[in-house]
């Protein structure tokens, strides 16, 4: 019998810590761990504190201990001995970037063993570290035999894919359906709206620059018949909620799956309506469409308009652009037949596109090599 292929995702944190890139990597293990021949463990850190190891779904999850998150990456010391000494044990290492401290513990380390570097975004935000971080990461863009990015727009829009594209696989997240049509679902937005009769309309997301939650409360000062309603909590959310005084707006807050998946399935549409290359791509987006939902989303030249589909599963509007995010809003809101056949559309897109057992077997054959 062969043996299994030995695999080690590295990241800066994981599950319970919630984001894109963790349901992500979160996803891969947990389908891994399930392969008879495959043996995978996760390298993270802690946010803050010691470091400690546990057993989540089969997976062994080490998380290094770390003096905190400056700059959006951990500190910690204690990672590098981790990285060296579970190197030893992989034959093939998945980097999830951008993760300034898993790229130097790869290139001190000397691992011989394959690296693949699944691409998430660019640094956006930290412009001023970046004159320091970029000998570091284009020496390890140089070191890995294999490089994932989700859309063809993450590597356009890069300052470091294209010198690299001869590496590159496009390989877009996928999404297991299942657990999202066996939730029990009940009506979380309609029991709060209040106007009778009015288009719900759903933002889910932290509330932070990149996420364009300022924009769609100025877009919807120009629309009538509609109610939003924000999920996710962040720091612009009292200023925020200042902002949307006298509209027809809640903040639900920190949500559980189940009240998330209630609220997608409950929603009218889905506006995602990011203004920011931080934004890369956007798994609530699939999210939405699974329970048949279009999609607002912006035409940012990342992987955020590869999802949802112009003229087809939604509206795609350029970033910043309150006046014509309000025009798409007020279109959907006044269109039940588009609204329907957006929402069609975009299930069979999550389903044909998006099917998470055939992504999984792509990602694993980059692995393999």
């Amino acid at each position: 019998m062969a043996e299994k292929l030995r695999i080690l995702e590295v990241n800066k944190f994981y599950f319970p810590h919630i984001g894109g890139i963790e349901t992500v990597i979160q996803q891969r293990t947990e389908v891994f761990s399930k392969l008879p021949d495959v043996e995978v463990k996760v390298l993270v850190c802690q946010e803050k504190g010691r470091g400690c190891t546990e057993t989540i779904d089969g997976a062994e999850i080490t998380r290094a201990g770390s003096f905190g998150t400056y700059f959006s990456c951990p500190l910690s010391l204690e990672f590098l001995w981790k990285f060296w000494k579970m190197a030893r044990w992989a034959d093939v290492i998945e980097f999830h970037t951008p993760f300034p401290l898993g790229d130097l513990a790869c290139l001190l380390s000397g691992f011989k063993g394959r690296v693949v570097i699944a691409w998430h975004s660019d640094v956006i935000k930290q412009k001023k570290l970046l004159k320091y971080y970029k000998p570091i990461l284009t020496r390890f863009l140089r070191r890995a035999d294999a490089i994932i990015a989700a859309t063809e727009g993450h590597i356009n829009s890069s300052s470091f894919l294209p010198k690299f594209r001869e590496k590159c696989h496009i390989i877009p997240y996928g999404l297991d359906p299942k657990p999202y049509d066996r939730a029990e679902i009940f009506p979380i937005l309609t029991r709060q709206c209040g106007n009778e009769g009015f288009v719900k309309f759903l933002f889910v997301g932290r509330l932070v620059y990149y996420k364009g939650a300022d924009v769609l409360l100025d877009a919807f000062r120009k629309v009538r018949g509609c109610e939003l309603f924000f999920c996710g909590t962040g720091p612009l959310e009292d200023e925020l909620k200042e902002r949307s005084a006298g509209l027809p707006v809640h903040f639900l807050g920190k949500m559980t799956d189940e009240e998330l998946k209630s609220a997608f399935a409950d929603c009218d549409v889905f506006v995602f309506p990011s203004v920011e290359n931080s934004e890369a791509f956007g798994i609530v987006q699939q999210e939405a469409m699974v329970y048949g939902k279009p999609v607002i989303n912006t035409s940012l030249p990342t992987g955020v308009p590869y999802v949802s589909i112009h003229g087809k599963t939604g509206l795609t509007v350029p970033p910043k652009d309150a006046d014509a995010l309000a025009e798409a809003i007020q279109k959907l809101a006044e269109d039940a037949g588009l609204r329907r056949e957006f929402g069609v559309n975009a299930r069979k897109r999550v389903l044909e596109e998006y099917d998470c057992d055939s992504i999984m077997e792509k990602v694993l054959e980059v692995l393999r090599g």
